[in-house]
């Protein structure tokens, strides 16, 4: 699988996010985004997971066959954030039922939501509901979320938020997992997760005012 950004620009209310942003990478390879506070490696994340589209320019994501359609994009990419809404009132399991029926995907099994919670140390939680979850709790079950279908792309925006030490040493398990034979992007602002990173993609902050043309 290959991902390429070409000469992305993105702008919000007449301010330049970030402009001639551009980057290639493979599978077997980690993208590391980063830069200060409101240079917009968030919005880049939600740019190559197709939440966003760009002012100008395109993202790329391709396989074997060719060019996978914008409407077939989310089912190739995991993406993790702190932002991320999930259901209070739903347990673990049913929040990653509906997870699946959102990206049609209900013919994955039981057992595999199952090693999904395992995988993430929610095994024994499956069963409550998230609204009694910790911060750290419902940010692990975000990984299971993304990680649930296998996707070739795994986008991680602040891969480390709101997690305690062991949860941090998920996240870099899953990482050298996903590395060898997927894409890893990484958007953060923690020097040693940047350096992860085969790529990397530095944004500024600041850059005035932009026509959005």
């Amino acid at each position: 699988m290959i991902l390429t950004a070409r000469q992305l620009k993105k702008v919000f209310n007449r301010r330049i996010v970030f402009q001639n942003i551009s980057f290639e990478v493979k599978s077997g390879e980690v993208l590391s985004i980063t830069g200060p506070n409101g240079s917009g490696k968030s919005t880049a994340s939600k740019m190559i997971c197709g939440i966003l589209t760009p002012t100008s320019g395109e993202i790329i994501l391709s396989n074997g066959t060719g060019r996978i359609e914008r409407d077939e994009v989310h089912r190739h990419i995991g993406f993790v954030s702190p932002y991320l809404e999930l259901y209070g009132e739903f347990t673990a399991y049913e929040n990653l039922q509906i997870e699946l029926r959102a990206r049609n995907l209900s013919k994955i099994n039981e057992q595999k939501v199952l090693e999904t919670l395992k995988l993430v140390g929610l095994f024994n939680r499956k069963d409550d509901a998230l609204k009694g979850f910790s911060s750290g709790m419902k940010q692990r079950l975000k990984y299971a979320a993304a990680l649930i279908h296998d996707p070739g792309v795994l986008v991680l925006d602040e891969p480390t938020a709101n997690l305690d030490q062991a949860g941090v040493d998920m996240v870099l398990s899953v990482i050298e997992s996903y590395r060898k034979d997927k894409i890893v992007i990484l958007a953060t602002n923690d020097s040693h997760e940047a350096a992860l990173g085969d790529v990397k993609v530095v944004l500024k902050k600041d850059l005035g005012s932009g026509n959005g043309k």
